[in-house]
């Protein structure tokens, strides 16, 4: 069975984003963006919120065509493009690039996409993260922790009222100083 992995990028003090959505902190050098382009290509889908698909729409299907962008970049817009892609959105009619729409996460859907064939699942975004995880949905975190403390922003895990026990599966450390902790749920 396909797992659905949550592959995030946050803040030392556990924040995903700064004020008005802020990642100008992330720190993704050649060596991150290879390990992302290697762990994303294998994937099955990508499991989006509207607001993670609009932002990854306007700028990875043409980001290949930009003159300065490097391979790793180009090779990940590659990916991106031709990755089947799940948007859950209440707003969004039609989506391009591979995309389907749907309007809510209804967990025995979700069950039955793990048990179709090919490669994991990676889910995208805070608030759609925040539903998976609620409703038990979520197989493995990977949380990308870099060596920045922002003071403000949307943490990544909203408040819940029941505790969540992971096991740690891997530890990496990049060049960069990001650090890779992957668990399983």
């Amino acid at each position: 069975m396909r797992k659905i992995i949550l592959a995030m990028q946050v803040s030392l003090d556990g924040f995903f984003e700064g004020p008005d959505r802020d990642i100008s902190w992330h720190m993704v050098d050649d060596e991150l963006h290879r390990h992302f382009n290697q762990q994303l290509s294998s994937m099955g889908a990508f499991l989006d919120g509207r607001v993670t698909y609009e932002l990854m729409e306007g700028f990875w299907p043409t980001a290949d065509q930009d003159p300065s962008a490097g391979a790793v970049m180009a090779e990940f817009a590659r990916i991106w493009r031709d990755m089947p892609k799940i948007v859950y959105s209440r707003t969004l009619t039609s989506a391009a690039w591979n995309t389907t729409v749907v309007r809510d996460v209804v967990p025995e859907e979700v069950l039955a996409l793990k048990e179709r064939p090919g490669g994991d699942l990676a889910l995208g975004g805070a608030e759609l993260a925040d539903t998976f995880r609620r409703l038990g949905l979520i197989d493995e975190y990977w949380l990308y922790v870099h060596p920045v403390l922002i003071g403000r922003g949307r943490p990544l895990f909203k408040a819940a009222d029941r505790k969540a026990q992971l096991r740690l599966l891997e530890t990496r450390a990049f060049g960069n100083g990001v650090a890779l902790l992957r668990y399983a749920a």
